[in-house]
């Protein structure tokens, strides 16, 4: 029987139908929902097009990927075993004074601890450039970044020359990376937010006449 995708000539979305066919293969001995799944996504993928794809993937730099504006960075690390109860307080009280909106290029962060507290996810979302993103941490929250990853082994400290060789080293670069509204930056999205406040309450007055 022949698929939609098969019938699309390219397959999906510009995969090829020999990369479809290679995908079956990865699946041929999965779980017989997985083979139903993946069927079911070829042909919806096939059947939508290029419609609603999302921005071409980019390096964000030294490593990592950008979507558009917006890129992304992921560490994964041990930590030290008193690491995890003393970053929570640290966090806590980061998270409390609203230190973060300093780095005006931040997205949105968060710290994972794994594993009984020994090892740490360090997850974020940036605008622009990976070095520009590091050289924001290094100037306006230094004592906050080495607080917070002194607990990983052989932090040098985010002053130190090397700091961007060793983030470097314990980065994971993302297998894809997803934005819904990759060219909107943290200052324009706060603008929109702005002015989509200064329109309701238009709007409002409006009503109430």
């Amino acid at each position: 029987m022949t698929t939609q995708a098969e019938k699309a000539g390219t397959g999906v979305s510009g995969t090829s139908r020999h990369e479809v066919e290679e995908l079956r293969e990865l699946f041929a001995d999965a779980p017989g929902m997985a083979r139903k799944a993946l069927e079911d996504v070829i042909r919806d993928v096939a059947s939508s097009g290029s419609d609603g794809s999302p921005a071409p993937e980019e390096s964000a730099g030294r490593i990592g990927l950008r979507q558009g504006q917006v890129s992304e960075l992921t560490v994964f690390t041990p930590i030290s075993p008193e690491g995890a109860a003393r970053l929570r307080a640290v966090l806590k009280l980061a998270g409390s004074s609203g230190v973060v909106n300093r780095v005006g290029t931040l997205h949105d962060l968060r710290f994972v601890f794994l594993e009984n507290d020994t090892k740490m996810l360090f997850a974020t979302a940036y605008d622009g450039d990976w070095d520009d993103y590091i050289n924001d941490f290094a100037t306006k929250i230094p004592a906050y970044m080495d607080l917070l990853f002194s607990a990983v082994p052989g932090w040098p400290g985010i002053r130190d020359p090397s700091v961007k060789d060793f983030i470097a080293k314990i980065q994971v670069p993302a297998a894809r990376w997803f934005v819904a509204c990759p060219d909107l930056t943290v200052v324009e999205t706060r603008r929109l937010e702005r002015l989509g406040k200064v329109v309701d309450e238009f709007l409002d007055k409006v009503a109430t006449q």
